[in-house]
């Protein structure tokens, strides 16, 4: 009895002494600084009608790419969006994806096109164009945001959003 009592407790130690060296040396990885090893670019923006039911909605969209101009290879790069309105400082809405799965994306690699937008916008009966050059419409910009493996969210930029109408085909 005392012996496998022993056998338990010595794989016990191993198995802790395994996982702390494996939290070890992923923790000790190489890490990148978004801020320079990913460059934006930003392929269009503007604003999309995504409007159903007979109603017009103008939703803020941007179009990208991310390349990484690191060394790096980064594992899970997720990206998320926040718009808002100019002269606020609350967000009007979000947006989310994950731009390279767990392939990662490789040094001097491009995503394919990332194409983002609030699910948050203008509404009404007029038509889109009309909806755009109303007096109470207002701007908006992106700052986009992004991370990979468990790293924090970096801040990529600000980005406007053109007023634009833009085609259903860059959603």
């Amino acid at each position: 009895m005392q012996n496998a009592a022993a056998s338990i407790m010595k794989r016990s130690r191993s198995l802790a002494l395994l996982l702390s060296l494996s939290a070890t040396v992923g923790a000790c990885g190489p890490s990148v600084d978004l801020t320079k090893g990913l460059q934006v670019q930003v392929l269009s923006s503007g604003w999309l009608d995504a409007g159903t039911g007979g109603q017009n909605k103008l939703v803020p969209v941007m179009a990208f790419k991310l390349k990484n101009v690191s060394n790096e290879k980064l594992v899970s790069l997720q990206v998320n969006a926040l718009f808002r309105r100019y002269g606020d400082t609350e967000d009007w809405g979000s947006g989310y994806l994950t731009a390279a799965g767990s392939t990662g994306l490789v040094a001097g690699a491009v995503t394919n096109t990332l194409t983002i937008k609030s699910p948050l916008g203008y509404t009404s009966t007029e038509p889109p164009v009309a909806m755009l050059g109303n007096s109470h419409f207002v701007d908006a910009k992106v700052d986009l945001f992004a991370k990979y493996g468990s790293t924090q969210w970096t801040r990529l930029g600000e980005y406007p959003v053109v007023r634009q109408l833009v085609a259903p085909s860059t959603r």
